[in-house]
């Protein structure tokens, strides 16, 4: 029988009950992450739609949830939006006002090798967390880029695929998102893996790619993060020495595995929890949930041997907080207690993570109440609590888990330890790396002489900086044409352990988003997008992509001048009026200021800067211009000066060094009246390279 039209009507609207319209855009990126920020802002700076949807409520991941204290290794190879981010942190704190519980002059400065507050860089590298969501929060504004905050992934159906790319992705409410380029910035990689894309969770064996650190690591004790360092050993049982009277709770009582086998288990979580001991802004530390003083045993026996090391990584970060990290053999990792997290269902993730939470706080108030803890590391616990300031919406406590490793891609190119050593080269790099390789402890197991130990903790140079591969950012062709991955990047468990830094997820995620990009305008898939075109225009962007331009790069990071100690008047590009999209950087040669900005080559004459003096009398001025020079930058580009005798046009080129200082090119002396103010107006229509804008100095002329 043939239904009626209305029938049919009523029957097609049910069935599209609870599934929106998908909307459409060039670039779809799944994570609010750092690097899924970032891959967002580059999408837009490369003039295409973008959106960033996720399960996140908050942007930046873990650099707004709680690191604050940058695992950086070497800053040199820091280049791109990676740097604009600690940038713009730098501003942030450059102000008085971000100073709320202390002085800036009585903040150490400690860093990671280099100081927290680089101020020839303009970088400030320790931070607070809500410093650092807002400058994620500024990003998206700035850039107007849409987020969907709290939308999960459908990981059961959610990828729609067709000839071998995705066409929409769609969330558990029901929300639909096609795309043209998608970019899986998530930790746990829920996208890549719902694309049935190759990956990996756990541990190779040292047979799988040759690897000397790969597999079980029994008996390496390269950190301070075992029982080696203290002074006793301690036994794993209930009744010291007594196997029958049970094990105690947070050790494994099976064996470890066999020495290089591969397993599934992953590296230990942490909430990198930020702490205070500024009595104004101070919460007392809470009794969790269930609080069992008995998961906390092994920690007496520890301190009972003399171990005294609790505050070793409770590093200083701005306004009398902390950014408190792991440190020693039974600290604020919850070893053995996440293997299933990776492919977990998100209902499981969730009582896992709150099992690390109630883990965490448990062992922060055993410290600071438990009698039997010691007089002087119970008072010295006393004094630190949680901020009111910080998380105020999840109970002060840090929203990002520290997720360092999940799933890893198997992809077109696999990063393994011999490309971070430098055994071999690395084809196509997309970005530096040179943290240590960096793995935390696994498991907690008893020794064969009886013995509490951990395993799997491992630290190894890598002996300066590394490249990582356009490859591993990307599957292999015949699984999907169009997602890119940079954060669950293609690499074994030993080269993931470096390659994990939150800088470093932020440099992956532009070049991400760049070859994305690249791929939409030739209507290509990602895998073909020519690594010699890429690679120019990564390095036009300020990216870092071998040890020479870091070097180089660093060598520069010091030369921008003060404007201050200038002769004349000078207008810097912050202080200009600026009109359509202009990127900052600081990787070129010299500047004035703490930077320069430039039009991502668009040509497209939408760009504009006016810099305008009031000139302290009338008179004659020589007006000088500054840039940073490259081969890459415009020879044709569009300058005005206008004076009391009206306006000049001039046509300059800025791919040769300027020949004032290396700084300025002179525009030529000029009659300026107070009447009106002088000004320098540069544009970027019909260009031929990029447009650099710097600063404008009026000298006078006797």
């Amino acid at each position: 029988m043939k239904l009626p039209t209305h029938c049919l009507a009523l029957l097609l609207s049910l069935a599209t009950v609870g599934r929106a319209a998908a909307k459409e855009y060039d670039v779809v990126v799944y994570g609010g992450t750092s690097a899924g920020v970032v891959a967002a802002v580059q999408a837009v700076k490369m003039g295409k739609s973008v959106i960033i949807v996720g399960p996140d409520k908050h942007l930046g991941g873990l650099s707004s949830g709680g690191l604050g204290f940058t695992d950086t290794g070497d800053k040199r190879v820091i280049g791109g939006l990676s740097r604009e981010f600690y940038h713009r942190l730098w501003l942030h704190y450059n102000e008085d006002a971000a100073w709320k519980w202390m002085k800036k002059e009585e903040y150490g400065n400690k860093g990671q090798g280099t100081p927290a507050i680089d101020g020839a860089a303009r970088t400030m590298w320790i931070f607070e967390p809500s410093a650092a969501e807002k400058v994620y929060e500024d990003f998206v504004r700035e850039f107007k880029i849409p987020v969907d905050r709290d939308e999960w992934l459908d990981r059961a159906k959610g990828v729609t695929k067709q000839g071998g790319r995705i066409t929409s992705i769609t969330m558990l409410s029901g929300k639909q998102y096609s795309g043209k380029m998608f970019i899986d910035a998530t930790y746990e990689g829920d996208l890549m893996a719902t694309a049935d894309i190759d990956y990996h969770v756990g541990r190779e064996s040292q047979k799988v790619y040759g690897e000397q650190w790969a597999g079980v690591q029994t008996g390496v004790l390269h950190h301070r993060h075992h029982f080696g360092a203290v002074a006793k050993k301690i036994s794993p049982y209930d009744v010291p020495g007594d196997p029958n009277s049970g094990v105690l709770p947070r050790i494994n009582p099976d064996h470890p595995g066999e020495f290089g086998a591969g397993d599934k288990k992953v590296q230990a979580y942490c909430y990198r929890m930020c702490l205070t001991d500024h009595a104004e802004n101070r919460i007392p530390f809470p009794k969790p949930e269930g609080y069992d003083p008995k998961q906390y045993e092994l920690l007496l026996r520890i301190f009972d041997a003399g171990w005294r090391e609790t505050f070793q990584k409770f590093d200083p970060i701005p306004n009398h907080k902390t950014d408190t990290n792991n440190h020693g053999p039974m600290s604020t990792d919850n070893i053995g207690m996440n293997y299933d997290y990776p492919e977990a269902s998100y209902e499981r993730r969730k009582e896992i993570l709150q099992e690390h939470r109630n883990y965490q706080q448990g062992w922060l108030y055993f410290i600071a109440n438990d009698p039997r803890v010691p007089s002087d590391v119970q008072a010295a616990m006393q004094k630190f609590g949680l901020p009111k300031d910080e998380f105020t919406d999840n109970g002060n406590w840090s929203h990002q888990i520290y997720v360092r490793e999940a799933r890893r891609m198997i992809g077109t190119h696999v990063m393994t330890e011999h490309e971070l050593l430098k055994k071999r080269p690395t084809p196509g790099s997309v970005g530096m790396g040179s943290y240590s390789i960096d793995s935390h402890n696994i498991q907690r197991y008893i020794t064969p002489e009886g013995y509490v130990q951990n395993e799997g903790d491992i630290g190894v140079s890598t002996k300066g900086p590394y490249q990582i591969s356009f490859g591993s950012l990307m599957p292999k062709r015949e699984q999907c044409e169009n997602l890119v991955v940079p954060v669950c990047v293609s690499s074994s468990h030993v080269a993931f352990g470096s390659i994990r830094m939150e800088p470093v997820f932020m440099i992956l995620g532009q070049s991400a988003a760049t070859a994305a990009v690249m791929a939409i305008d030739a209507g290509q898939a990602v895998q073909d997008v020519p690594y010699e075109k890429l690679r120019e225009k990564l390095l036009a962007d300020g990216q870092v992509l071998e040890a020479a331009s870091a070097i180089q790069s660093a060598d520069l990071q010091g030369d921008g001048v003060d404007p201050k100690t200038l002769p004349g008047t000078v207008v810097d590009e912050s202080q200009a009026q600026l009109i359509g999209a202009w990127s900052s950087s600081t990787a070129g040669s010299k500047w004035v200021g703490g930077q320069y900005r430039h039009d991502d080559n668009t040509r497209d004459g939408n760009s504009s800067a006016r810099f305008e003096a009031k000139l302290p009398q009338a008179g004659k001025y020589e007006v000088r211009l500054a840039y940073s020079p490259n081969k890459n930058r415009a020879s044709n580009i569009p300058v005005e000066v206008h004076s009391a005798a009206g306006k000049k046009s001039l046509t300059i080129s800025q791919r040769e060094t300027p020949p004032l200082d290396g700084l300025f090119v002179s525009l030529g002396t000029y009659e300026f009246s107070t009447d009106a103010p002088a000004a320098v107006v540069i544009v970027n229509k019909g260009t031929d390279g990029y447009v650099i804008v710097d600063a404008v100095q009026f000298i006078p002329a006797n």
